[in-house]
This record gives C-alpha cells, structure tokens and sequence, in this order.
C-alpha cells in the first residue's frame, strides 16, 4: 500500500515537472518585461535616433497621434460601466485609451527622454488609482482586459526606466491588484478573445505586482485557451476545447467555432465570426508570448508558437486578397485583421526563422502600424525587426 502511493505521489510528481517549465513565474521578475524588454526599447531608440526607417516613420506616427499630446487631461471614473459593444459606454473608451495614452507617454519618455511625457504617464496613472474601483455590466472581462494590459506597460517602463518621482506608484500596484486583476483572473467562457485578452492583462498584471501565483493561473488559463483558439491537424478531428464549456459534442463544437464544421491548420475559432475579433485573440496570444520570453520561459517552441505562426499565415493569405473556397465559412470572410502582426512575425520569423511569406507581406504593408485604440498600439516602433 505504501509502495503504490509513493509510486503514485512520484508519477504525480514527475507530470507535474514536465507540465509546470512551460507555465512557471521567474524565480526572479525581469524589468521593464511585459511584452518589451529593455533591450527591445534599447534597439528601438537607437533606430529613431538615427533616423532609420521604419522605426522613425512609426515613432512619428505615435507623436502624431492624440496619445502623445502633452496636454491631455485624464478622464477618471470610480465606476466604468460597459455593457455588449459598449452599449452603454460610461468610461470605457476613456479607459482604454488613458490606459493606452500612458503608454504611448511611457514611450516618448524612454525615446527622447523628455521628462515631460514620464510626468503625463504618471498623471495618467495616477489619476485612475485615485479613482477607479469597479467595472459593471456585460463587457465588464473584457473592457477590464483591454485598459489591464495597457497599464502595466506604461508602468514597467516609468517605475523601471523614469529617475524622476513615481510617489503613487503603490497606489497604482494597489488598483491592479483590487480593480483590475479580481475581474479577469479567473477567465471567461465567451469567445476566445475575451479570455485571451484577460489573460494577457492578468500576465501583465502578475509581473509589475511580482505576484508569482496570478502569472501561473493567468498563464495556464492563457495555454489552455489558445490550444482551444487556433486548430492544429495535429489536434485531431475537432478543435480542442476548454473543459469549462462543456463542448462535449461535434455539434457544441461547431456551433462555438461560428458553424464551421472544416478544420485547418490555422483555423481560429472567430475566424468565421470576423478579422476583426480574430486579430484581438491572434495579438494577445502574440503578447502573453513575447512577455513569457522576456520573463524567461519560450513559448514559441511550444504549440503556442505553432499555432500563432499558422494563424498569423491562414489569416494574412486572405486579408492580402486570396479567393475564399466555399467551405470557408460558407465561401465569405469579414476581413480587417488590424495591427496585430509585428509581434509574431518579429518573434517567429526573424528570431526562430520560420518563413512567413504571407505574414511578412501583410505585415510590411501595414507599416508603421498604429493603434486600434482598444489595447494595440505601436507594434512596428517596439517589435519591427528587433533582434533583442
């Protein structure tokens, strides 16, 4: 009896190795590390200063844009309430895009160091920690994972890079860990792109908090619903599944992927849906990877980089244009992928070496990529050709 439960303890034990490398926190939290390194920002603000193209083109697009403007005001809410489509928006496009705001502050500041955009960033953060404390209504996950995975990265950037004063930078700590991270840890069962969209903020979240028990929930949520997010033939005849939604028949499971009942390699369970929805879940699959790498665990030698590198491919081929075959959600496709391609493309096939002549083509043409004002922004200036 003894025996059988140390043999049974050590079999547990033994899974429980090979399964954990993959999900596991850093022993020790690497910063500024979510989804860009010091190196990337390192690589990226010697490009600009030099002059070379495409980062000085992106750079100038982000200047450009209402997020660099130094003289915006936050718009704060102690309660942003979003229902489906934003219907009704009591904050959430103001969330989003002071989240983003903070960010792209975040950047300017590092590039040219102008302490002015640190300053804006910080009054941007600090103007939310001071008042923020829920989100209601339906898209209260989702609008929760957007603003979540933009904060965190102007945060790693001003506490880790910025010499000046961050006096309410606990403070800030504090709203993730109450407001933020509470709505999104423990997933969703919607389509794909909410749940991978929470997972990349609560990743985010986890490293600037060094909260090593939400990065490993948050990561293993996030492996488990991008194997249910993109088909590989490998998976077998039908698409895996997350067990939480009891698709339990092909018919659950073909009405979920949008009434698409032919898998492919690279298929996406929204890619019926529209591009649109599909570019949310293929970009934040394409972050929670580059912040892994940075945090010191590759998951583009998993399945999750296969499966981001042939949805990257099958969706590129037909937002370039190629004939949709009728048995492609019934011969029509909703296109407009967005700017989500630098990432995977940079990390995939410029760092592995994949060839991704679709999405390299795709990907050129969309340059310098902007932002699409929900949690994406300025991908060609931080990941375009960045070796680091």
């Amino acid at each position: 009896m003894r025996r059988t439960a140390l043999l049974t303890a050590a079999a547990a034990l033994v899974a429980g190795v090979l399964a954990w490398p993959a999900d596991a926190a850093p022993t020790t939290f690497v910063h500024p590390g979510v989804t860009a390194s010091k190196g990337q920002l390192d690589f990226t603000r010697s490009k600009v200063n030099a002059g070379a193209q495409p980062w000085k083109g992106a750079f100038d697009r982000m200047m450009a844009s209402k997020y660099a403007d130094l003289n915006r005001t936050p718009k704060p809410r102690a309660v942003v309430e979003c229902g489906s489509y934003s219907n009704p928006n009591h904050g959430c496009t103001d969330e989003r895009e002071d989240a983003i705001a903070a960010y792209t502050q975040a950047l300017a500041w590092y590039i040219t160091r102008d302490e002015r955009h640190a300053k804006k960033a910080i009054e941007l953060m600090d103007a939310w920690s001071a008042t923020i404390r829920d989100h209601t209504n339906s898209n209260a996950p989702l609008q929760t994972g957007w603003a979540g995975s933009s904060w965190p990265k102007a945060a790693e950037i001003i506490k880790y890079t910025y010499t000046g004063n961050w006096a309410n930078s606990g403070r800030f700590a504090t709203m993730l860990r109450n407001v933020y991270l509470p709505e999104i840890i423990n997933g969703s069962n919607s389509n794909g792109n909410w749940e991978l969209s929470m997972m990349e903020a609560a990743v985010g979240i986890s490293v600037f908090l060094e909260d090593k028990a939400s990065y490993d929930k948050a990561m293993g949520k996030f492996r488990s619903r991008t194997a249910a997010y993109v088909y590989l033939s490998s998976d077998g005849d039908l698409p895996k599944t997350v067990p939480s939604q009891n698709l339990n028949t092909r018919e659950k499971i073909v009405n979920y992927w949008q009434g698409q009942s032919t898998f492919v390699t690279g298929l996406t369970q929204e890619t019926c849906r529209d591009f649109t929805h599909t570019g949310y879940g293929i970009s934040a699959i394409s972050h929670v990877a580059e912040t892994s790498r940075i945090q010191g665990q590759d998951l583009y030698g998993t399945d999750v980089g296969e499966r981001l590198r042939h949805a990257l491919g099958f969706q590129a081929k037909y937002e370039l244009g190629e004939g949709v075959p009728s048995w492609l959600c019934r011969g029509s496709l909703k296109l407009g992928l967005g700017p989500v391609t630098e990432v995977g493309h940079n990390a995939l096939a410029n760092r592995v070496g994949h060839a991704m002549t679709n999405t390299e083509t795709l990907n050129t043409r969309n340059r310098p990529s902007g932002s699409n004002n929900l949690f994406v922004a300025w991908e060609t200036l931080t990941h375009a050709d960045n070796p680091s």
